[in-house]
């Protein structure tokens, strides 16, 4: 058994892993997500998961269902490349989530979000600079985020704005990523010592709500 452990977990290096956790590590570091690991780092320089895709190696079956929803959702859905990051980086703030702030700030910012529309989203404020549909999207996130739910009202106006296949893959990018701020927090991961620590009060993978 390993002697490294990544927070409350034991944190292997890929030749530890067994036939059923090698398949998981694998999809995780040879699918789409490999072509962004500049920008988002996936794993450390001795091959080890940083970030939550570690615990996605402790229940197989679970690990390898959680990274296939989490690609498709990055890369299979019909919300933009800005539009998918300002919901992510929403999310992050919300929960206070170091390591997702960091990582999805990189790619928010290749995405053409720009410096005070980030700063907006990190503290929680309506970003100015935002085209309609984006707007729509940032207040049904932060509805979800904030009361669990969107009014008939709320639904309406983004149903309208993107879709009705959209809406429901952006309800479902706001529950995985909640489920990663939660697996960060709870399992206690630390954050990567590349990353700059953006929520001070909480040292670590986030605070309360």
């Amino acid at each position: 058994m390993t002697e490294h452990t990544h927070g409350r977990l034991a944190w292997p290096a890929p030749e530890e892993l067994d036939d059923e956790r090698r398949s998981v590590y694998d999809a995780i570091v040879g699918g789409p997500r490999a072509a962004d690991v500049a920008a988002s780092p996936i794993m450390a320089a001795d091959g080890r998961l940083e970030g939550p895709f570690n615990s996605m190696l402790v229940s197989p079956a679970v690990g390898k269902a959680l990274q296939s929803l989490g690609s498709a959702i990055r890369y299979q859905t019909q919300l933009t490349d800005r539009a998918r990051e300002l919901a992510i980086l929403a999310v992050a703030a919300h929960h206070r989530s170091e390591f997702e702030w960091s990582a999805h700030e990189r790619l928010a910012r290749a995405a053409g979000l720009g410096d005070e529309t980030l700063a907006d989203v990190r503290s929680g404020r309506r970003p100015a600079h935002l085209v309609e549909a984006e707007d729509v999207i940032w207040s049904a996130v932060r509805s979800m985020l904030v009361s669990g739910d969107l009014d008939d009202d709320e639904y309406g106006r983004v149903e309208a704005s993107i879709g009705q296949v959209a809406v429901v893959e952006l309800i479902v990018l706001v529950g995985y990523y909640q489920t990663l701020a939660l697996l960060l927090r709870t399992l206690r991961v630390p954050v990567p010592t590349t990353m700059k620590m953006m929520f001070s009060d909480w040292p670590e993978t986030g605070g309360e709500e």
